[in-house]
């Protein structure tokens, strides 16, 4: 490649995890759809890297494309759970309990932000770490250089790990990095007992909710037929893990606000902003069903009116276009969102225990698909009409919201993700991701209103 065309594509590398991990938009269709081979086993990666060809910086076997390609391969549509997951992650325990039992894998911790065309000193230690678990060929030999084999091992490690494939180096992909292999192994072995829990008869169809990594897979004869990035719930308002049974879609669904939430939130709003409810489209009404208006409230009483406040249904609706109804008792549904911005973070642990879906569309035509009269076209003329439409599935549909942060999948991949509510018995592995959630602006979101 000539260098002056070389320079031009570094050039057009953009980015850094110097800033906050929440604010980084994930680039990545899906996080969760990632792969990794089995880890080579670190007895043998000194010996063979030093018997490794050297290569140059920008020898006749560097490819661009190379990069792109070791991101895609590992995009699989095996699912976490299942039969499969016991004996997948087993397989996964037995190999890093060899890389751990020969030393396992050198700290790394560069001077600078490594990535593509760099050439640091540091890079042969980057080299050995991520061949011993695997992400990069020990064929692609030692060299200060950070050339296409490098960057392509660091999307895939980023990928597999939940963190943007930008093959920058950055503050968290390198504590990622230093995360030892003897804590990945105990983490490994935590999720075990969690999978074998998860092992029986899980459904023809079912859809999983991973709370660690923050999506939802739709599942059918074993295979994913469907993944949607999810937000759930905070660390301090968390998403309960629960075995159900989704029994209703409701479009154009109206809100109800809670007591809590009309006595500490909305009447000191209104009491600034009298035209707060007619701008969130929130209506009243009395015990006998009639509508209230507004200005006829004593908006400085001591006590809030005993009203019913409902929001109707619409754009600005804090479910936006679609409820998700199943059986539990901590009165939580799965939804869309008028605040689709949040589905770009990379931390979406945004919620008050209810999970947000992206593509929510996309998911609902899947759960009718037996549902007789609610093709994908006749939802869509419905949620378009803005008329309150709730649909019983003609079959309930298993779901599995799980607290899985560390999984195998059928084909020997490895992932991990970090311990967002600080499950997993190590504080390394929450990777200083579990602290307080910034307040985003906007429409009500019924997260932020579920009474606790």
């Amino acid at each position: 490649m000539p260098l002056d065309e070389m320079g031009r594509m570094m050039s057009k590398k953009i980015g850094s995890e110097r800033v906050s991990r929440r604010g980084l938009l994930h680039s990545a269709a899906s996080f969760g759809a990632v792969a990794l081979a089995t880890p080579a086993l670190a007895q043998t990666a000194i010996e063979s890297l030093i018997a490794a060809p050297r290569r140059g910086a920008w020898d006749d076997q560097f490819d661009a494309k190379g990069s792109s390609r070791t991101v895609a391969a590992v995009a699989t549509n095996n699912p976490v759970l299942g039969s499969h997951a016991p004996v997948n992650i087993q397989q996964a325990i037995m190999n890093y309990q060899t890389i751990v039992a020969n030393g396992g894998w050198p700290e790394v911790n560069p001077a600078q932000t490594l990535r593509l065309g760099v050439v640091d000193p540091l890079v042969p230690q980057v080299r050995q770490r991520l061949m011993i678990s695997g992400d990069l060929p020990q064929s692609a030999g030692m060299s200060a250089a950070f050339d296409s084999y490098v960057d392509g091992a660091v999307k895939r490690f980023q990928a597999r790990h939940g963190l943007p494939a930008d093959g920058v180096m950055g503050e968290f992909t390198v504590k990622a990095m230093n995360v030892s292999a003897a804590t990945r192994l105990h983490q490994l072995e935590t999720n075990l007992v969690r999978l074998q829990s998860m092992s029986g008869d899980l459904g023809r169809r079912y859809v999983m909710v991973n709370i660690p990594a923050a999506y939802i897979e739709a599942v059918e004869n074993d295979r994913v037929a469907l993944r949607n990035t999810a937000v759930v719930g905070k660390i301090d308002r968390p998403t309960h893990v629960i075995n159900s049974k989704i029994y209703e879609v409701i479009l154009n669904p109206y809100w109800t606000a809670p007591r809590s939430i009309v006595e500490k939130d909305i009447v000191p709003l209104m009491r600034k902003d009298p035209t707060y409810l007619t701008r969130n489209n929130i209506r009243l009404f009395d015990g006998n069903g009639n509508e209230v208006a507004p200005e006829t409230v004593d908006w400085n009483a001591p006590k809030a009116p005993n009203l019913m406040f409902r929001q109707d249904p619409g754009k600005i609706n804090a479910m936006a276009s679609t409820k998700i109804n199943f059986h539990n008792p901590h009165n939580e549904y799965m939804h869309d969102t008028p605040q689709q911005g949040l589905f770009n973070k990379l931390m979406r642990f945004e919620s008050s225990g209810c999970i947000r879906a992206q593509n929510v569309r996309d998911l609902t035509t899947w759960l009718l698909r037996e549902t007789p009269g609610w093709e994908r076209q006749n939802m869509e003329r419905v949620i378009a009409s803005r008329v309150n439409t709730p649909i019983k599935l003609a079959e309930e549909v298993p779901i599995y919201i799980v607290y899985i942060s560390a999984w195998s999948a059928a084909d020997g991949i490895v992932q991990f993700r970090d311990d967002i509510y600080q499950m997993d018995g190590a504080t390394e592995l929450a990777l200083q991701t579990t602290t307080g959630v910034e307040q985003s602006a906007g429409p009500i979101s019924e997260e932020d209103f579920l009474p606790q």
